[in-house]
């Protein structure tokens, strides 16, 4: 009969065991200074990373959008003050200044606040994280800082499920909604989910009209839903023409008209987008920095 393993004989396999479970288990997140910065990254390490410049545009720069913009900014104001202000899902045309526009409110109310005010901080999530949305607010919720969780081109396809854990972050399950946290996303969809998933639903589900009305019942998460449409070639024009001030750049109106016409005329488009890529070409053939 063997004789019964001593502790001696079993240390070297218990230290294999604890050895592996060590490499298991998930690696310790750093905590973040949060006044490193005023906005962040949530990174796919699930940790939040610091964006020392944000890339945006002037607020008074975005123009033909001037009700959405208003709205927008009054409701994050709103959300500065701890009054009550409500997610807000902005839809519509591409190249319209949807993203353009959460970034430079943000940036305005910052502006705008007490000089002994906490800044408010923004944190772009991506679409591709949207899961991990709950563990961001959780990570949030004691901060003393307000902060806007925005999610650029939020849109869910067929086999994509990942909308479930957006509709509970967004009702903030039994703790409810963080009171420091406000939700903005953009989407060309209105419901944020494809023509073709929905009608699948309707077409395939034992009980057509609940399937339908689980998925598009996403978008009513947002109490403010702002849509943008494509522009006028006269509001095409204005945006150009306040880039140009803006820039400084010389050129003759006649000239101005024409080429940025021509643009738009070759792109097959009007929108903010394409006005600022016209203006980079002309202030890059005039020689010109495109300063700010």
């Amino acid at each position: 009969m063997a004789a019964a393993p001593t502790p001696a004989d079993l240390l070297p396999l218990l230290e294999r065991i604890a050895a592996a479970l060590e490499r298991a288990a998930p690696a310790s997140v750093p905590k973040v200074d949060t006044n490193a910065a005023d906005a962040f990254v949530w990174g796919p390490e699930r940790r939040l990373i610091p964006v020392p410049k944000v890339n945006r545009v002037e607020i008074g720069l975005l123009t033909g959008i001037d009700r959405a913009r208003d709205t927008l900014v009054e409701n994050t104001e709103r959300f500065a003050k701890r009054l009550p202000a409500n997610n807000a899902l902005l839809w519509g045309a591409r190249g319209m200044g949807k993203s353009s526009l959460v970034k430079a409110a943000h940036a305005e109310i910052n502006a705008r606040r007490a000089s002994d005010a906490l800044p408010m901080k923004l944190v772009e999530i991506h679409r591709e994280d949207i899961e991990a949305l709950p563990e961001l607010m959780s990570l949030l919720r004691d901060d003393p800082h307000r902060w806007l969780v925005f999610c650029d081109d939020l849109s869910f396809d067929a086999d994509d499920t990942s909308y479930k854990s957006l509709k509970t972050a967004l009702d903030g399950g039994i703790e409810g909604r963080p009171e420091n946290i406000l939700f903005y996303a953009t989407s060309n969809r209105r419901h944020l989910l494809a023509r073709e998933m929905v009608e699948n639903e309707r077409s395939t589900a034992i009980n057509p009209g609940e399937a339908v009305e689980e998925k598009v019942s996403l978008s009513d998460r947002f109490g403010l839903w702002l849509g943008f449409h494509k522009c006028s070639q006269g509001e095409y024009l204005a945006m150009i023409s306040a880039y140009v001030q803006r820039h400084g750049l010389k050129v003759e109106p006649e000239r101005l008209r024409a080429e940025a016409l021509e643009w738009s005329t070759t792109r097959g488009s009007r929108s903010g987008r394409t006005a600022f890529q016209f203006i980079q070409d002309l202030a890059g053939r005039l020689g010109q920095r495109l300063d700010g």
